[in-house]
């Protein structure tokens, strides 16, 4: 089994909300989709699944386009797309029965949803008395119940709060190891990190970043170093003074540690950096080298974007002014 999204565009009017996207999942686990609000990521799985018609390129499971008679999908988009007015069990058989499944096979799976998520109290409620994290809960539901073999989760963790998320995170690492193929859009940086293993970063309908996270990060080596001090051996003046004679810079101070950009030695001063604070009598309680966060590499290609297409502005009001 394999997803292929190839060449994929979509322009309105004279917007381009997509352009020549293509990338591809040929083993089960979590693709991250992300991008600011207005980046293409809905634009993009929209066209995937047939909903929205690109103006090129194809999305195909397995070589064939994409449809309910192709594959099984679930899409849970991010507005609410369940039944205000309509019973909770009463709503997940009828859209189990909209995807092939008998009345009983969709009773029986939205029952074990409903209490895999903890929300069986609310089988005979209307949808409108629920709160906003169980409505997203049962939106959920129905976009798993007919097991599907592609996920497609847009902004799932929007508006939940911390118990319920860590309540989905749990099923989302479930459905990965049961070999489910998932597609995750999100802006949260921290959430794509946690779970995917490929990613593509949009901005304004172009991939500025593609690939394996892990190489990724890798690629840009140690960029910072976390250190905090045991109280008592070293005041953090005298750590900043201490740590800039190496060629760390004080970028962040948190409450327990203080981050400090790391040189062009990097690793190599690092250890001669730890040294001299042994050697001073001061005791680490962290002392870490890490590399950039998905948050910092998204803000550096974003920020190298909006620099290149401010360059490009200029010169062509430059080259209009010639004319």
């Amino acid at each position: 089994m394999s997803l292929q999204v190839s060449h994929l565009t979509k322009r309105f009017g004279e917007k381009t909300a997509v352009r020549d996207l293509s990338f591809r999942m040929d083993e089960p686990g979590i693709y991250g989709l992300i991008g600011t609000n207005g980046a293409g990521k809905t634009t993009t799985i929209r066209m995937m699944l047939g909903i929205l018609r690109p103006d090129g390129g194809e999305a195909t499971w397995d070589g064939k386009p994409i449809s309910r008679g192709s594959l099984r999908y679930g899409y849970m988009p991010e507005e609410r797309g369940i039944y205000m007015k309509t019973k909770i069990l009463e709503q997940l058989v009828y859209f189990g029965q909209l995807r092939g499944m008998s009345r009983s096979a969709a009773a029986a799976a939205a029952k074990k949803y409903l209490e895999r998520l903890g929300v069986t109290e609310y089988a005979d409620t209307l949808a409108e008395k629920l709160s906003k994290g169980n409505q997203q809960k049962i939106q959920l539901i129905a976009t798993l119940l007919h097991d599907p073999q592609l996920v497609i989760l847009d902004e799932p963790f929007s508006g939940l709060d911390p118990l319920n998320t860590e309540l989905l995170r749990g099923l989302i690492t479930e459905l990965a190891g049961q070999g489910k193929f998932i597609i995750m859009s999100s802006h949260q940086m921290s959430t794509v990190e946690e779970f995917c293993r490929e990613i593509t970063l949009l901005h304004r309908g172009d991939a500025l970043l593609q690939g394996d996270l892990r190489k990724i990060k890798a690629g840009y080596g140690p960029t910072k170093l976390l250190l905090s001090l045991d109280e008592g051996t070293l005041d953090r003046e005298a750590q900043d003074a201490l740590a800039e004679q190496f060629g760390f810079l004080p970028k962040e101070r948190l409450a327990a540690e203080t981050v400090y950009a790391v040189p062009s030695q990097g690793a190599g001063q690092a250890g001669a950096l730890l040294r001299v604070l042994l050697d001073r009598g001061a005791v680490p309680t962290k002392f870490e080298l890490g590399e950039p966060s998905l948050h910092e590499i998204f803000l550096e290609k974003v920020g190298q974007e909006e620099v290149l297409e401010a360059a490009e502005v200029s010169q062509q009001k430059k080259g209009g002014g010639a004319a």
